[in-house]
């Protein structure tokens, strides 16, 4: 009988609990069309002597890759297993890794790439396009409200017109030439009403002008004033004449001690002017209303208004 040495005990006899070792798995997901597997591959515990095959790894890599760019760059699928990294050896944690940094790179090439592609409107023309759409809009804006005044036009009405003194008498004029003079003295009175709903007006009036027979003798001016909306206000104007020389109109005027003895017509003429200011001073609308009233002046009616609501024309 064949008698077994030493050597072969040790070469053949098992292998004790401390001599085996430990073998893990690595799990990674392989992408085939809808579905997900799972590989196991054998590794040993680094530091054996027993290396993992070249193949492994790179296996290991590729696949730890894939997962990390599907999980990050890409949507799961319905019915697709989510594979927690953490679960996998250290070649895979590593693998993971490489996979957000390619991620990682991929994703600022992307942002790169379409800020590149998107062309935004430049900083410089901020400024300069705000200041031309303000301009836009308040020149806009100025013209509705001055289109908007414009048909709020002001009103006059004239009331009455009182002479206190009348008088015509014989006498020269500054260069000695012998003519009829008049003097008279009276009162015009009428009502001025702003009807604009949103801006006030600023009133001036061209002098009162009395006149017979084409010449004006008898002058008045009008105190400006400022009215503001949806207001009236009742004005009186001093119109008066001292010693104005007639020349040959007085041949047609009869006196009696220096009295009118038959009713005389007069012509009553002035323009009443406003300005409104609708937007401050930058928007200013101006009206114009231009009064002629016929009067007829007759000495029994010394220091009585003549009433003018129906003797007198507007031009606005």
């Amino acid at each position: 009988m064949h008698t077994k040495t030493d050597s072969e005990d040790t070469s053949f006899a098992p292998s004790s609990p401390e001599n085996r070792r430990p073998v893990y798995f690595v799990q990674s997901p392989s992408h085939d069309g809808e579905k997900t597997t799972t590989s196991f591959e054998s590794t040993p515990v680094p530091g054996s002597p027993v290396g993992s095959p070249p193949h492994s790894q790179s296996s290991v890599g590729r696949h730890s890759r894939e997962s990390s760019t599907s999980r990050f760059s890409g949507s799961i699928k319905p019915g697709s297993r989510k594979i927690d990294a953490g679960s996998g050896g250290r070649n895979n944690r590593k693998g993971g890794r490489k996979g957000l940094k390619e991620f990682d790179v991929i994703e600022e090439e992307g942002l790169l790439e379409g800020g590149d592609s998107e062309k935004g409107f430049p900083r410089r023309c901020y400024f300069p396009a705000f200041v031309v759409g303000f301009f836009v809009l308040f020149s806009f804006f100025a013209l509705i409200l001055w289109g908007a005044s414009k048909p709020q036009k002001p009103r006059i009405v004239m009331r009455s017109i009182k002479f206190e003194s009348f008088v015509v008498q014989a006498g020269s004029d500054d260069t000695g030439v012998s003519t009829d003079m008049i003097s008279m003295n009276s009162t015009v009175k009428f009502t001025f009403r702003n009807t604009g709903t949103f801006f006030g007006v600023h009133v001036t009036s061209t002098p009162l002008t009395l006149s017979y027979s084409n010449l004006a003798f008898g002058t008045g001016n009008m105190k400006g004033f400022f009215q503001s909306r949806r207001s009236s206000k009742n004005v009186t104007v001093i119109v008066a004449a001292d010693q104005i020389p007639l020349y040959g109109s007085g041949a047609s005027l009869s006196t009696q001690a220096g009295m009118l003895t038959l009713p005389v017509a007069l012509n009553l003429n002035f323009t009443v002017q406003a300005k409104a200011e609708v937007l401050g001073k930058l928007v200013k609308t101006r009206f114009h209303n231009k009064i002629q009233c016929s009067v007829v002046f007759d000495s029994k009616k010394i220091n009585l208004p003549i009433s003018l609501k129906s003797s007198c024309q507007y031009n606005a």
